[in-house]
């Protein structure tokens, strides 16, 4: 049936994401979800909105949930893009600012939905190698590029990049824009957002799936200069007038609303990846610094493909990648702390 493709189909090499078992008692540390529920407030909004209403279109401009956003970060209403989830609005980003003719730059170990964009799009692309420390070095990007994006965390890693250094790759890079990748920032980094006002080729993408515990509703949001959000408006309006549907809007407008709840939650997160980086230590396991809610650990005589196996005989599923620098990595995500005890306890019996 393939003949009847787009030429170009047959050459993408899709994202392929981290596996949704259908075991109900396996212990799921592999991609990343909060393990601790939406806020209550979220949930009750959606609940209040599950009505006769649901036969009308949603707000195309989503404003009840730009101006929740707004008042978070403390900018306009015309700075917030929001889209289904960030890998639509990082599809918007990649189709509408980066496609030109220098190569887009961005970590070569890194989020794999990247260069998967870069062939949808048909975007040149120079993967910059991270450092012996597997961190990002500013000065590495500091060269001719049509756009720069990278995770603030990174992902896989889990290394923070401190806001002076986003700075300097700003600074380096005045007319081209810079995408920063915040998906796991709320556990431990510092938001790029204060720098947008400055910077009119900055643009910061957050997500509500990790941090506000949604990932099943799909939100996405970009922060940036009034004409980059513009851009991206255009996009969406020429693809889908109504990305994020009545229950969306109101759910996560009240998870932003409910900063309580939220601190509450990503302190949880953030105790209990503490506890389990010391307890991987404990155990010989060399774990890279991680301000995310999941950690990228080796061991120095175990081979990573090898635990992943023994530990899924054991109940217990995490993430393993094939690339070759960090093949002998295992990135784990924090669950509770039944979660992590059992992944303890597995680790114990290996």
């Amino acid at each position: 049936m393939s003949k009847f493709w787009s030429s170009f189909v047959k050459d993408l090499v899709p994202y392929v994401p981290g596996e949704q078992p259908k075991l109900a008692k396996l212990v799921k540390l592999n991609t990343n979800e909060n393990p601790y529920g939406p806020s209550p407030k979220a949930l009750a909004a959606m609940q209040t909105e599950l009505n006769d209403t649901l036969r009308l279109y949603p707000d195309p401009n989503s404003d009840l949930l730009k101006q929740a956003v707004a008042r978070y970060y403390g900018v306009q209403g015309n700075q917030v893009f929001l889209g289904n989830g960030s890998d639509e609005v990082l599809a918007h980003i990649f189709h509408g600012l980066l496609q030109h003719d220098q190569p887009l730059l961005f970590p070569d170990i890194s989020y794999s939905f990247y260069p998967v964009y870069c062939g949808l799009y048909g975007i040149k692309f120079d993967a910059v190698p991270l450092d012996e420390q597997f961190q990002i070095n500013p000065a590495d990007y500091a060269k001719p590029n049509g756009g720069i994006i990278f995770p603030n965390p990174n992902a896989p890693t889990g290394c923070l990049l401190a806001l002076d250094a986003v700075e300097q790759i700003l600074k380096a890079s005045p007319d081209s824009v810079v995408v920063v990748d915040e998906a796991y920032v709320d556990f431990g980094g510092e938001t790029a957002i204060s720098l947008v006002d400055r910077y009119p080729n900055l643009l910061v993408t957050q997500t509500l799936s990790k941090s506000r515990s949604l990932a099943g509703l799909r939100v996405g949001l970009a922060v940036g200069h009034p004409d980059l959000i513009e851009a991206l408006e255009r996009i969406k309006n020429s693809f889908n007038s109504y990305p994020l549907d009545r229950l969306a809007i109101v759910g996560a407008a009240a998870a932003f609303d409910d900063r309580e709840y939220f601190d509450k939650t990503c302190r949880r997160v953030i105790d209990s990846r503490e506890q389990v980086v010391a307890q991987l230590q404990e155990k010989g396991f060399d774990v890279l610094p991680s301000a995310a809610n999941f950690i990228f650990a080796r061991h120095p005589r175990h081979d990573a493909a090898g635990l992943a196996a023994k530990l899924r005989e054991q109940g217990v599923i995490v993430r393993h990648f094939k690339q070759e620098r960090i093949a002998q990595f295992l990135r784990i995500t924090i669950g509770t702390p039944e979660q992590n005890q059992a992944l303890i306890d597995a680790l114990g019996d290996l």
